[in-house]
């Protein structure tokens, strides 16, 4: 396992470039499945997610070059029936998002129970319900999943609850399906936008993208693409909450602004100082306040994805802050790191936990739970004084791209070792 050594204690200063979204550039790599096309992502995120996925893809015949680098090129030129591995599937909870795809232009799949993040084991019952609706067959036993369509037929979908991944599998199970599919209750964060405009390009007809009721009409055949996957926006709150924990200042780039409205009334509310100009987020240290609560939602709320970074911001602010996750049973537990490095938190129950700041953080090893809070752990070394180790990097190096050179750029004193 290798490891990260961090000397806290510095100001991080300068400019940092944006990767492309995680959480787009997934379904993205599934929706090619959808045409016998080659297909062109550029923008991709150099992380292990995705060298994971292709290894899923190319599991049923499809062909991915450029792995490792910012330009994928996807051929689904020929798709053959195949099991896909536990072994692949339990290392990506987005591996679910091959049920749609698979589906609409097999029929059938059969693969492993998805994997991913220990955050609280996430039910499958919605994508379930949407992949019913329109016509397929599931079947779970013993960690398998295995789904039949002889056709996919459009309808009415109201999704059980706003889950991005449904509502992914529904958009890409439904482009191609016979006559309309309204789904309600749709999920609207940006990624699913991204996919929705991918799929636009590719020929798929879409209305009300962007928002939770969306109408498709089902096309007999999509065309390949090429497609720069959308800035990441956790990752843009992500390093505008480390500029404020270390007292930096950080030109963080290229931004979306509609991407980041709820992020940055969050971060203004603790007093973190920040500019827009045009793509470009430049944040500034201030004097940091407590929040009266930070309670994650659907989008346009407060992302989930984001709460590990933002409970170790609290620890930086005068007062007590309450910081409320319904979402992730489990998303909480890795405070008691943070409470080896002299915070002050209080878990109330498994969503939420009492911040009370400012406290002075020291170095300490650490364990990586998950990719979040992994990050939000670095965060906390960088801020500390003295010597941080934390073991199972593996875990951030899934959701975040040269970490280490990104951050030495910035002035931190970081280094891998094994």
């Amino acid at each position: 396992m290798a490891r990260f050594e961090i000397i806290g204690g510095k100001k991080l200063t300068g400019r940092l470039t944006v990767a492309g979204n995680k959480n787009s550039v997934l379904p993205i790599m599934t929706a090619c499945l959808l045409t016998k096309e080659p297909c062109v992502l550029e923008n991709v995120p150099k992380i292990s997610d995705v060298k994971v996925m292709s290894q899923l893809l190319e599991t049923c015949g499809v062909r991915v070059s450029g792995v490792g680098t910012s330009r994928l090129t996807i051929s689904a030129t020929k798709v053959i029936p195949a099991e896909f591995p536990r072994v692949l599937t339990e290392k990506l909870r987005a591996s679910v998002l091959l049920l749609g795809p698979m589906l609409s232009r097999l029929g059938s799949i059969k693969m492993g129970y998805p994997g991913g993040d220990i955050i609280g084991r996430r039910s499958l019952d919605c994508h379930i319900q949407a992949l019913s609706t329109l016509g397929a067959k599931i079947i779970e036993e013993n960690d398998v999943f295995s789904a039949k369509a002889s056709k996919l037929t459009g309808t009415e979908i109201f999704l059980q609850e706003a889950s991005v991944t449904a509502t992914e599998n529904a958009i890409m199970a439904a482009v191609c399906a016979k006559g309309q599919t309204v789904i309600r209750r749709a999920a609207s964060e940006p990624h699913v936008v991204d996919l929705c405009q991918f799929l636009a390009k590719m020929g798929a007809q879409i209305s009300g993208v962007g928002s939770n009721v969306l109408e498709i009409w089902g096309v007999e055949k999509l065309s390949g693409t090429t497609h720069s996957i959308r800035p990441d926006h956790i990752e843009i709150g992500t390093f505008a909450i480390l500029a404020a924990v270390t007292g930096g200042r950080i030109e963080i780039s290229p931004v979306i602004k509609e991407d980041l409205e709820m992020i940055l009334l969050t971060l203004s509310k603790f007093g973190i100082n920040y500019k827009l100009d045009d793509n470009i987020l430049i944040v500034n240290d201030g004097h940091l306040n407590a929040v009266e609560k930070v309670v994650t939602d659907v989008w346009p709320g407060f992302p989930t994805d984001l709460m590990a970074p933002m409970i170790v911001l609290a620890t930086q602010a005068e007062g007590v802050t309450i910081l409320h996750d319904w979402m992730y049973e489990s998303r909480m537990f890795f405070v008691d790191k943070l409470l080896s490095m002299g915070a002050k938190v209080e878990i109330c129950d498994p969503h939420r936990v009492l911040v009370y700041g400012p406290t002075k953080l020291r170095g300490q090893k650490l364990d990586t739970p998950d990719i979040r809070a992994g990050m939000a752990l670095v965060i906390a070394a960088l801020a500390a004084s003295g010597r941080s180790q934390i073991e199972k990097i593996e875990l951030i190096e899934r959701g975040y791209e040269n970490i280490i050179e990104r951050l030495t750029a910035l002035g931190a004193r970081v280094k891998k070792s094994t």
